[in-house]
């Protein structure tokens, strides 16, 4: 069975505090403007699958109950910085699965200022999800004071050039490009234009990461309507309707601890599964896809992930980027949202937002970012404790 996303809706990402909103005013807006976007009433919706990583007990409930009070199903769910693409795959599964015909997904996050996971020392991280994680970070590098999650990319960045001579300037590209893209964004936290020296002369957060290449905290919320064929046949929603052609998740395996390496504690092997599943699911394969949104938290991970969903070969993503191949005018066009560096990253919204971009973009109604005669595009989703989700999307016409 056939599932399909007939409406997508997200807020303007932003700095914390910047508004004075609370997470369900972010989540009404978001899921109204879904709505509104696929012409489907409230009323429709059989089952709300709801993502969020930093409120409490039930606030999908919350958060829902602006969009309406009809009694449907809510399920809270959490899946660290995959959280939206969670929602999303929830939904897609009660719709496949026959259980629903039109399923709300939704993820939103009220953060605080600051960077995330803050510590200052490995026992923070004793009783964490991610304790063994930072614990083979802590084994082959240390534990310093800088942000955990920053010091877990910046060391696996440092293994990738050690071993297959990734330089700092193709890391800062991958920023560069990104904030670049961002600037044609107006739903974007950041929309300054800069460049690789810029990017390298930035505030060091942890070598070789700079300020520029590291994901910001931020408010924001998305959401996607995903609905069966029978439901886009009924509602006559064939000119808004996006197929989801595949989809995987994946969690850590042995092979994310086995090496001691960060490159794979970050998720390099999960992601790399996740895509082969998502692949053979949907029949399609990288050489079909023609624009990326990845889950960029830092500069590292959209190199990793390159390799991961067989763009380049392993070791071959820097000079991948620095080709050109990855923006207007090359082969794919990754992160045309700016990417979470620049776009911004409300954990629970991040997955849901990439399927906004995607969406709009399959449907020619991206504006300014628009790639010409975009059909197919993939969507990456990861969180470290862990968790990958590989989307794949189609416009069939």
């Amino acid at each position: 069975m056939k599932s399909y996303v007939v409406g997508v809706g997200m807020t303007k990402f932003e700095k914390p505090e910047t508004r004075d909103w609370q997470y369900w005013d972010m989540a009404r807006e978001a899921g109204t403007a879904a709505l509104a976007d696929a012409g489907v009433p409230y009323e429709k919706v059989e089952q709300a699958a709801v993502g969020y990583c930093f409120q409490a007990s039930t606030a999908g409930q919350r958060a829902v109950y602006e969009l309406g009070l009809t009694g449907l199903p809510v399920y809270n769910l959490n899946n660290n910085c995959a959280t939206g693409s969670t929602a999303l795959m929830t939904a897609r599964q009660f719709v496949e699965g026959g259980i629903a015909d039109c399923v709300l997904a939704l993820g939103f996050e009220k953060m605080s200022r600051g960077s995330l996971g803050g510590g200052s020392g490995a026992g923070d991280f004793a009783t964490s999800p991610v304790a063994r994680h930072y614990g083979i970070m802590a084994a082959a590098h240390g534990f310093e004071a800088s942000p955990p999650t920053a010091q877990i990319f910046g060391n696996a960045a440092r293994e990738h050039m050690e071993r297959y001579g990734t330089t700092e300037a193709q890391l800062a590209a991958v920023a560069a490009k990104n904030h670049l893209h961002s600037s044609r964004n107006p739903q974007a936290q950041f929309q300054d234009v800069y460049t690789v020296e810029e990017v390298l002369a930035a505030k060091p957060v942890h070598h070789p990461l700079t300020r520029l290449q590291c994901s910001p905290t931020s408010d924001g919320a998305a959401a996607a309507l995903v609905v069966s064929a029978r439901f886009v046949a009924e509602h006559g929603l064939e000119g808004r309707a996006v197929e989801i052609a595949g989809q995987a998740m994946t969690t850590d395996t042995g092979e994310s601890f086995a090496s001691g390496s960060c490159v794979d504690a970050v998720g390099r092997p999960m992601s790399r599964e996740a895509a082969r599943q998502a692949y053979e699911a949907s029949g399609l394969g990288i050489e079909d896809v023609d624009v990326i949104e990845l889950h960029d938290c830092f500069s590292i991970n959209e190199l990793l992930t390159y390799e991961a969903l067989g763009m380049c070969a392993e070791g071959a993503s820097g000079k991948l980027v620095e080709s050109g191949a990855t923006t207007y005018g090359g082969r794919w066009v990754v992160n045309p949202s700016g990417g979470l560096i620049s776009k911004g990253h409300p954990l629970g919204a991040t997955g849901l937002a990439q399927t906004a971009e995607l969406v709009r973009q399959l449907r020619g109604e991206a504006a300014d970012r628009q790639v010409p005669g975009a059909r197919v595009g993939l969507a990456h989703n990861i969180g470290l404790g862990g968790a990958a989700v590989v989307t794949l999307l189609r416009r069939e016409s």
